[in-house]
Formats: C-alpha cells, structure tokens, sequence
C-alpha cells in the first residue's frame, strides 16, 4: 500500500518550487511547440515523471534501494541525451537570447529601404511573381550572405523586381538586406521542419518561417501562386497584407521608436 507519511512534510516551498519547475517546463513547450523537439520533450516529460512516480510512490515504499541509488544517473543521462536531441532548439534559444535591438542607421535611411521593398512587392503581388527579402536585425547572416552572391548595392524597387523576374539568374532563393544595402541575392535559406505550417505553404514560406526561427530577421515573402504578402518574424506570421499594411508592418518593426526628450 502507498505509504502517506511521505507527504507529511509537504508545504508552501515545496509548492513554489513545483510550480516554479512546471512554469518552466511549459515554458519550454511554448517555446518548442510546433518543432521536432516538441514531440521529443514531450517523450522526455513523460519518461521523467513515470521515473519519479516510479522512485517516490513505488521504491520508497517498497524499500528498493537499487532503484534509488540508479535514479540520478539515470536522470544525468537523460538530461545529456536531451542536449543532443535539443541542440538545433537550443542553438535557437540562445540566438534568440543574444539578439538585440536592430539598426542603428538614421530613420530616413530605413524609410527610404522599406519604402522600395514595399513598392517592389506591390508590383510582384500584381504580376504573381514569387519574391523572398530577409532585413538582417541583430542576428548577423555572415555565413548566409557568403553562400549566395555578394552585392551590396542600394536597395531600390528596379533592382528588387529585376533580380526576382522569372528567368533571371537570381530569381531563385531570397535577397538579404543588411544595414540599409542589399547584401546578396540567391541566397538559400534554411526550410523549416515544423509540423504546424499549413502543408499549402510553398518552399519560399517555409525558407521564411525556417529562417525566423533561427534569427530575428523580419522576412517578406510574395507568393508566386496567389500573389499574397506576408511578413515572418520569430514564427509568426501576418498573411494577406495590403501595400499600406505591409509599410506598417515592417515600420513597426524595424523602426526605433524616438527616445523622449526630458523637459
């Protein structure tokens, strides 16, 4: 029989700290969820409860001192093998924790980038033709840039719309904007694995959503199918926007809003 005398000693920390563990973990899932870790911390969840349940209801009572003695190499191996298992979600993570705020040219420089993605994806929206821009933010895309072909040319909506032209050499992959230039065209950004895009989503979506999930680029895709705008950033996206919606969009997010002068 369950033996009750182990929980005489339970009080308000021990609560707290259960709470405390369960705000992380949930933490953990949101932050996972829709990934391939999430079906893996789900898995290690379960196999750590079932091994505690396993410990302090069954082995306690029973007197299986084996048990308890292999319990926490047990745990320390499992927690090496989620290290493993979790290395492209932690690899994310900490990008996630370092990134800073984003650029620190004047305003009307930005203005004047956003203003020629916006013409340039209202022009490509009309003519159907597929378009992907990533703005580089405090995650540098060093690496990204090199494997495609280096510009660093002034952004304008002639540039845009020619290199995403059908037939042109570059029209391929996604262009990288890179303090207020354009950086580099065809570039290949990483797909994404997650489960929870809609399967109709085509490969430039998914290279959108894969990227912002290891950066905090702001990406714009344009369908080539439906012609549709859409802003990605941190795995969220904001479909079906408008020339006028976009330019707010993208203003919010990469203009610092000015600091307030004290009187």
């Amino acid at each position: 029989m369950f033996d009750f005398d182990i929980l005489k000693g339970f009080g308000w920390p021990d609560a707290i700290e259960l709470l405390v563990i369960g705000l992380a973990v949930y933490a953990i899932a949101r932050f996972l969820r829709g990934t391939r870790g999430a079906r893996l911390i789900r898995g290690f969840i379960v196999l750590l409860v079932m091994s505690t349940v396993v410990l302090y209801l069954v082995a306690n009572s029973l007197q299986m001192e084996r048990i308890k003695v292999l319990y926490i190499p047990f745990v320390s191996a499992m927690f090496l093998a989620a290290l493993v298992a979790f290395q492209p979600e932690l690899r994310r993570a900490l990008i996630r924790l370092g990134a800073t705020d984003w650029f620190a040219e004047e305003s009307h420089q930005i203005e004047h980038v956003i203003e020629e993605v916006v013409t340039s994806a209202t022009y490509l929206s009309k003519n159907k033709i597929g378009a992907l821009v990533a703005f580089e933010r405090a995650t540098e895309f060093g690496a990204l840039i090199e494997s495609g072909c280096r510009m660093d040319a002034v952004v304008s909506s002639h540039l845009l719309n020619t290199i995403f032209w059908p037939g042109s050499a570059l029209h391929d992959m996604g262009v990288v904007i890179s303090h207020g230039r354009a950086a580099a065209a065809r570039v290949q950004f990483p797909l994404t694995e997650s489960g929870e895009l809609d399967p109709s989503f085509g490969a430039r979506h998914r290279a959108a959503f894969g990227l912002s999930q290891e950066s905090d680029a702001v990406i714009v895709v344009v369908s080539e199918e439906t012609g549709g705008i859409t802003v990605v950033d941190r795995g969220t996206m904001e479909r079906s926007l408008t020339p006028d919606s976009l330019r707010q969009v993208l203003r919010k997010k990469l203009i610092k809003p000015p600091k307030s002068k004290k009187e």
